[in-house]
């Protein structure tokens, strides 16, 4: 997979809370418009709210609709090893190009059983694996002592991370030590620790898929050296975020912030959720939104 950012991409829903596999082409339609490398079905696809039946569905029509134009990262991660494996292996035999997995939240495990949890899925399938350690948002942080013995048993082609446990740079660097420098890891706050994080050594970020062109500038800023434009999106960007609190308020955001663009119709999610943007809300988001277009014209 190239470098880059990758959009993780919102789900629409009809008025039953069914996919709306027409908005979902637009949707997936824009985003590769706007210059990412591949797209990702993640926590703000909403796939814990779907039935492992539903995400199957869901990962097969994004499959559909790209047609191979660029690669699909799928998130398996599940509250069992088996939920996980199972997903897993239709992913891969369905043409995902790479699984994400989060470990289970619900019922805390040793690091040791969160290790078999991870090497299972990667015995069970081929494709690459991203550990993802979303305990920013649920969970517990994962000890760096597995990174390295996934490292160690796979290589770093096969085991990649998206680390979100905080403080996110200097575990990213203990990391890359750990790695010797070759961990491939992604960016997974929004870009919002993207000029932190950059140069320690990054295969790319997995924001969410509202503001992908905003994204690719400031990816493309970093990567042609030029941090003054990069501080000024970055900085538009983390204002942004700053609505983005839990992972309800990233995807009642993302998803007003796309009927804002004329991207969705709906900014429907399936319930019960904690985060209602409020009118007051809204306007401010508004307003950020458009410092963010100006920062971004060329």
């Amino acid at each position: 997979m190239e470098r880059g950012v990758y959009s993780v991409i919102q789900t629409p829903l009809d008025e039953y809370d069914n996919i709306d596999h027409v908005v979902l082409e637009r949707e997936i339609n824009w985003v590769i418009q706007c210059g990412v490398k591949g797209l990702v079905l993640a926590m703000v696809s909403e796939v814990m709210r779907f039935s492992a039946e539903e995400r199957r569905i869901q990962w097969q029509s994004v499959l559909k609709i790209i047609d191979k134009r660029l690669p699909l990262i799928v998130s398996v991660g599940g509250e069992s090893t088996a939920i996980a494996v199972g997903l897993a292996k239709l992913a891969e035999a369905d043409g995902a190009t790479a699984l994400m997995a989060t470990p289970p939240s619900n019922f805390p495990a040793t690091s040791e059983e969160i290790f078999k949890y991870y090497s299972s899925i990667l015995a069970a399938t081929k494709i690459p694996l991203i550990v993802q350690d979303a305990s920013n948002y649920m969970g517990q942080p994962l000890d760096l002592e597995l990174y390295g013995r996934l490292i160690d048993q796979y290589g770093t082609d096969r085991v990649q991370f998206k680390p979100e446990a905080k403080p996110i740079k200097d575990r990213a660097i203990a990391l890359q030590k750990i790695a010797g420098g070759r961990a491939k890891i992604y960016e997974g706050q929004s870009g919002l620790e993207l000029m932190e994080t950059y140069p320690v050594g990054l295969a790319g970020t997995m924001p969410g898929g509202e503001i992908p062109w905003a994204l690719v500038k400031l990816w493309d800023s970093l990567e042609a050296n030029d941090l003054e434009k990069a501080r000024k999106i970055h900085s538009v960007i983390a204002e942004l975020v700053g609505y983005q609190k839990t992972i309800d308020g990233y995807v009642a955001v993302e998803k007003y912030l796309l009927v804002k663009q004329g991207i969705f119709t709906s900014t429907r999610q399936r319930g019960p959720v904690n985060t209602i943007l409020s009118d007051e809300v809204k306007k401010e988001i508004d307003k950020v939104f458009a410092d963010l277009q100006e920062v971004t014209r060329d």
